[in-house]
């Protein structure tokens, strides 16, 4: 904003003096023709002052709908990730063995409730009751039913929406944590490549985040290979936009 203070300021100091000068030294058959410059000047300067304004306001709306596209695209691999992790007791670690997961994996159905059953007691030489659980099976259900139903996005998640030919980075590790082997994984994209297309000083700002209500950094990224978290990088105002 102050910057485009400036500016304005700058041309309207540049066009008192252009008048000023014109009237004062330029031959009368001249001024016409300065004129017409002035005038075409006029218009370029009304422009760059149009674009400075409007230029940031598109490129807020261009990314807020890009991002949304993104975000909501890694949240069903977390969700993947997830149900593999609870049925493998792992993540995958590429996207082709996810997908094949999702297609064709089950849920174990359970059920689990308090019992008890008497026992002999040495030490006390009577039966006594001991408490346990008893776990039925009910049945199993398929992972694809369970969380994408008929729909079938799940195939080209590994796919940057908006960005023909450009697939998520991810990775999948085993993390020492106080003696505990903990499973994580991350998966993550560039701003750059997202908003290839807009002006790159808008992008270097976008790049250079730092905000609550932003996505900080230079890459959208859900999970980590270095602490136990399947979080994303994201304000909340992306899950209200449309969360899974």
């Amino acid at each position: 904003m102050v910057t485009l203070i400036l500016i304005i300021i700058g041309i309207v100091v540049f066009t008192v003096l252009m008048v000023m000068l014109i009237d004062k030294f330029l031959p009368q058959k001249m001024k016409p023709i300065i004129s017409i410059v002035l005038g075409l000047l006029s218009l370029l300067f009304a422009y760059l002052i149009y674009e400075s304004i409007t230029g940031p306001i598109r490129f807020q709306e261009v990314k807020e709908e890009r991002f949304a596209k993104v975000i909501n695209t890694l949240k069903d691999i977390r969700l993947s990730q997830e149900a593999h992790k609870s049925v493998t007791g792992k993540y995958a670690n590429d996207f082709k063995s996810l997908v094949s997961f999702v297609d064709g994996a089950e849920y174990t159905i359970t059920t689990q409730k308090d019992s008890s059953f008497m026992r002999f007691n040495k030490a006390f030489g009577i039966d006594m009751p001991v408490d346990t659980v008893i776990i039925d099976t009910l049945g199993t259900r398929a992972v694809r039913d369970s969380l994408f139903k008929k729909d079938t996005r799940y195939k080209n998640m590994m796919n940057v929406p908006g960005v023909p030919g450009k697939t998520f980075e991810m990775k999948a590790d085993i993390i020492d944590k106080g003696g505990y082997k903990a499973p994580v994984y991350e998966v993550t994209v560039a701003k750059s490549d997202i908003l290839a297309d807009q002006p790159k000083d808008l992008l270097s700002r976008e790049n250079a985040q730092v905000s609550v209500e932003e996505v900080n950094g230079t890459h959208i990224t859900v999970g980590s290979l270095v602490q136990v978290s399947t979080s994303g990088n994201w304000p909340p105002i992306y899950d209200r936009k449309g969360d899974n």
